[in-house]
């Protein structure tokens, strides 16, 4: 065989085992999102109270700190799932969740808010500690490795995928929008729909703060 041949005899095996590889990736980010549940899926299963919804999570907060849910134990926490990019939806509610506390006065202390973002590409800690304080003094912001934020956001039940052109961070993030109400023990209570008003929000929440029994 000549110097010619060997040569290419040894890209051909190159060139294959990249293929093989590249096959194999694309089989794998295939089977990941086919393994993603649907919106549908998410939906009825939150709706209709189908498997656990909440739990455990650690991320870090937008001060850099680690945060788990147990850090909050004894305070009713409002959970909001959302993104710092997000044009409108997400702005209006997490104004709605700061207006809440303050209608709350006193016992808005008993209430923890949480913004757990779904884009960690973008929501960095920086990102966040920027962003948060618009809102409320005592609202946390929360991000994490990608596989973290995908966890405790399927945990309750939430979806959202990126939308927008592969490779460019001109895009923007499908998903639900609801404010959880988790209560003192970490045990999910029920949900608030997007676009939630404050008054309506405190008036569900006023009683379980006017009574410790109560959360």
């Amino acid at each position: 065989m000549s110097s010619g041949e060997r040569l290419g005899a040894v890209i051909g095996v190159v060139f294959a085992a990249v293929a093989a590889c590249v096959f194999a990736a694309t089989l794998t980010t295939e089977a990941e999102e086919a393994s993603e549940p649907s919106a549908a899926e998410l939906m009825d299963d939150l709706m209709w109270g189908r498997g656990p919804i909440g739990g455990p999570f650690e991320l870090i907060d937008h001060k850099g700190m680690p945060r788990t849910d147990s850090d909050f134990r004894g305070k009713l926490l409002l959970v909001y799932f959302g993104y710092t990019y997000c044009p409108d939806i997400c702005p209006t509610d997490l104004m709605a969740i700061g207006l809440t506390l303050d209608k709350l006065g006193s016992g808005g202390d008993a209430v923890q808010p949480l913004f757990i973002t779904i884009d960690p590409e973008r929501d960095t800690v920086e990102q966040l500690a920027d962003y948060v304080p618009f809102f409320h003094p005592r609202l946390i912001g929360l991000t994490g490795k990608a596989a973290a934020v995908r966890r405790v956001a399927h945990a309750y039940k939430v979806y959202y995928k990126k939308v927008g052109r592969s490779g460019s961070e001109d895009y923007v993030m499908d998903h639900t929008g609801f404010i959880y109400l988790v209560d003192a023990k970490g045990q999910y209570l029920g949900f608030f729909p997007a676009g939630t008003s404050a008054d309506r929000m405190a008036e569900f929440i006023r009683p379980r703060v006017a009574s410790p029994l109560a959360r």
